[in-house]
């Protein structure tokens, strides 16, 4: 989709639109990874299991910056 669409299409800013799409990204991931771990743990696993443990919290990182962008970006909107 080409950026100029965004607005058009969900009346939101390219930027708020991206930011809010790599939050739910990066949860959506982090959900799938601590899946990933715990099925690497019933597998005895721990090296991978701590692998995927490590992604779940990279993950949240990556979701908790964007919305910190994110709520900075719609405060200057005010």
């Amino acid at each position: 989709m080409h950026q100029q669409e965004h607005g058009i299409t969900t009346g939101t800013t390219d930027v708020t639109y991206n930011l809010i799409s790599v939050a739910y990204h990066a949860l959506q991931g982090a959900e799938n990874y601590s899946i990933y771990a715990m099925d690497a743990e019933q597998n005895g696993d721990d090296e991978t299991a701590q692998f995927f443990r490590a992604l779940v919290d990279e993950e949240r990182r990556r979701a908790d910056r964007a919305k910190d962008l994110l709520l900075s970006k719609l405060q200057a909107q005010k």
